[in-house]
Parts: C-alpha cells; structure tokens; sequence
C-alpha cells in the first residue's frame, strides 16, 4: 500500500507491507532503481512477522520535496538523514535496515553514527560510506571503467545525456551491472516511470558530482559529513552481500574488511547475481536480513 508521510524537507512516499505492529525493516533501493526491487522481498518478510517499508528516494517517483528552495543535493549525508527522518516521522525507535547502491550507503551512515536506531544492516558491495577526499586517487583501470558513468555526470555533456536519454542510458546500466539478470520491457518500465521525477537529474547529477569533492554540499549536512570523513565503523550486527557477475564493484573489495565492521559481520556472495540484489535474488537478500535479526 502506498503511503505519505512528511519530515522536515520531503514528502516521502513509501509502500508498506505486513502488520503495523510487527518488527520494523526498512528497504532502501539505489540508483538507477526505485522500490520495485524489493517487490518479491517485502512479502517474504512481513510472512516472518514483519511491518516492511520501502520509501521512494529523493529524486524518485512521488516523494516530493516540500520547498523550491531546498538545494537537490544527493550527497550521501542527505541520504542518510532522509531514512533518520522518516525513522522518525514513523515514530520508529529502532529498525533493521536493508539497501544496496544509494539505499546500502544511507543505512551504512545511520548504522554508523546512530546505531542506537538500528537493529542489524544488510548493505551490498559493504561498507559504502565514501571517503571524499581520498576520492582523487586512482584505481585499478578495470574499476575505472566499471566507473564510466560517474565521469560521464561530472560534465555538463552528461547531465544532458542523462535528462534527454534517461530510460535509454539507465536500462544500459541495469544491463551492464547486472549481466546474467533476464528482465523483460514491462519489468523495466514498472521502474522507469520513477525517473520522470523533475528533480532526478539533479539530484543525481549532484551526487556523482559531490562524492569527488567536485561542488559543495548542502550546509545542512556539514557536521554528517564531518563525521563521516572519519570513516566511522559500523558496530551493529551486520551482513555485507556481493552479487558474483556484480558489473559495479569487485567482489571482495576491502569495503567487506575490518575495520570498517567492528561488530558481529558475515560476509556472502551471491552467486549469477549482479548488482541489484533484491530484485535478482529476493530469497537470498530476505535470508541475510531474517539471519541479521537473529544475531541483533
């Protein structure tokens, strides 16, 4: 069922499925995806007992920003204070938290700096809390390709493509990230339609944009990203998962090492999957979250 709720900035929009009165999980999808990805999660949860709720990212669908005046910023702080506040605006003490892309770096900052809020995580690719100002340093060229895209937004020749192109240039990146995954037109455009959003481009350019210190933050969110520049550990029971033909990240990258999970961690590949592990293996990413809460 879709819902609305309001926090300070946003009216976020998210569908919830289960008993309102069971344990609280919330689902964060990433880019280029939307909530559709844990279609085939939410109900193997709420079968267990829990209330799942999977909100729409800024940027995305119907969750709308409540002031023109509020900067499109997607950086990775403003991410994670939108799940704090819809935690909040819920009136959810505590949650387990699942995401991947954009969704596993938001649970990774809450479960980091607010652990007091967070029951367990599973996040893809691990720890994805970015470090800023080591950004500039090169990688293996292979990763650099995989990357393509990211340099491609910091021009302003990509954030044409991407606002005249989107459907065309996002289905490449769902095919090239995840290449054993068989979806068809209608599965696509279910996701698509989320990207018809005013203000995707500019949230999505803003965040290939800030991650290599390239434009400014939104001041808001200056003392997250303090913090963040640390690069704090996350201490809450935790599951990090890697599709095995993942065309993003490298499988077993140091993301997935100490001392970046400081509390009780399992680390899984998924194998045949890419990268959008809920849509591609919805048993395998609702066992690491039924298997996380266990551990909690």
């Amino acid at each position: 069922m879709l819902k609305h709720v309001n926090t300070e900035l946003l009216d976020i929009a998210y569908e919830e499925t289960g008993d309102s009165q069971g344990w609280p999980v919330v689902l964060s999808h990433g880019f280029p995806y939307d909530i559709r990805a844990y279609d085939e999660v939410a109900p193997l949860l709420a079968a267990q007992g829990a209330r799942v709720i999977v909100p729409y990212l800024r940027g995305y669908g119907p969750t709308r920003f409540l002031s023109a005046d509020t900067p499109r910023s997607g950086q990775q702080a403003a991410l994670a204070a939108d799940l704090l506040a819809l935690l909040d605006a819920l009136h959810i003490e505590c949650a387990l938290l699942g995401g991947y892309d954009w969704g596993g770096r938001a649970g990774c900052i809450v479960a980091a700096l607010y652990p007091q809020r967070v029951q367990g995580l599973v996040t893809g690719n691990g720890y994805n809390i970015q470090d800023i100002a080591a950004s500039g340093k090169p990688e293996p060229p292979e990763n650099e390709l995989r990357h393509w895209y990211q340099y491609y937004f910091h021009g302003e020749r990509g954030r044409a493509g991407l606002a005249e192109n989107r459907r065309a240039l996002c289905r490449l990146l769902w095919t090239l990230w995840s290449p054993t995954w068989r979806f068809d037109d209608a599965c696509y455009e279910r996701t698509a339609s989320s990207f018809d959003h005013a203000d995707f481009v500019d949230v999505v350019i803003h965040s290939y944009r800030h991650r290599y210190a390239l434009v400014e933050g939104d001041p808001r969110y200056d003392d997250i990203e303090r913090r963040l520049a640390a690069q704090p550990p996350i201490g809450v029971p935790s599951i990090s998962l890697d599709g095995s033909v993942d065309g993003v990240m490298p499988v077993g990258g140091t993301a997935h090492h100490a001392p970046h999970f400081t509390g009780p961690y399992e680390y899984r590949v998924i194998a045949n999957a890419g990268h959008n592990l809920p849509q591609e293996a919805p048993d395998a990413f609702a066992d690491a979250l039924l298997a996380v809460r266990t551990r909690a």
